[in-house]
């Protein structure tokens, strides 16, 4: 009986003793945190663009690609129906994939990772389909916004078309930005030194600013919700399933 106390207590102190040092740890590395976050604080406003990396960057604008995308097949859900919409949102859709998407992001693949994965000689294949697909991505936005006039909605053939290239738009796009997220932006950290990596944050981040100013990106989120709220698509909980429909078997 003796010993089974004198277990339990020595393994009580053993406890205690390791509960020490963690803590001890803890409150080591809190210390190694503290001033660093202090320091983020006393910095102010402007080093908040920082504390994004490329690929985060990259991957939060391909998030507003994707909204657009669910614009885009809203309408042309809407015109395959003969169903009305407001040609000035898609129009400003529109306008949105082509200065932010396409001159900005897209832009900024081209100028600063392509050049970098193709001169390493990785997923040079990918980036070869990739060049190819803002090609065609430029190709028809071009048409979607000489669609997007009321008189040409009025016309049967001309919805029909339109809503074809919105389709090919979507079909392309969803796969293009899975690939970008999930293969080549992870990739960029084993082709790139840990300066670089940091300096295009720095390029990405003066680049938005230069084109859209401060905020910019929290401008364009605001623009895309509009036109949600505009189509009755803002609210994603309307997006959900049902019990039922979700219930297995249905």
């Amino acid at each position: 009986m003796n010993r089974i106390v004198d277990d339990s207590i020595a393994g009580r102190r053993e406890f205690l003793r390791k509960t020490g040092l963690l803590l001890t740890g803890a409150a080591v590395i809190c210390s190694d945190v503290r001033p660093a976050r202090a320091e983020s604080r006393e910095t102010g406003e402007e080093r908040k663009g920082e504390e994004v990396s490329p690929p985060e960057d990259l991957m939060r604008e391909h998030g507003v690609l994707r909204r657009v995308l669910l614009i885009y097949e809203d309408i042309q859900g809407r015109l395959n129906s003969g169903k009305e919409f407001p040609p000035e949102t898609l129009a400003a859709a529109a306008d949105i994939i082509q200065k932010f998407i396409e001159q900005y992001h897209e832009k900024l693949e081209e100028d600063h990772l392509f050049p970098r994965f193709e001169k390493a000689g990785i997923l040079v294949d990918l980036v070869a389909i990739l060049r190819e697909q803002h090609k065609a991505g430029r190709r028809l936005t071009e048409h979607i916004k000489q669609s997007a006039a009321a008189a040409t909605l009025t016309e049967g053939a001309k919805r029909k078309e339109l809503a074809e290239r919105l389709n090919l738009f979507i079909r392309m796009y969803r796969p293009h930005a899975a690939r970008e997220d999930t293969v080549l932006f992870p990739a960029l950290r084993t082709i790139v030194s840990e300066k670089e990596f940091h300096d295009l944050g720095e390029e990405f981040e003066d680049k938005e600013v230069k084109l859209f100013g401060e905020g910019g990106f929290e401008k364009i989120v605001a623009q895309v919700a509009e036109l949600e709220k505009g189509l009755g698509i803002y609210d994603i909980s309307q997006f959900t399933p049902s019990e039922s429909e979700s219930r297995p078997g249905k």
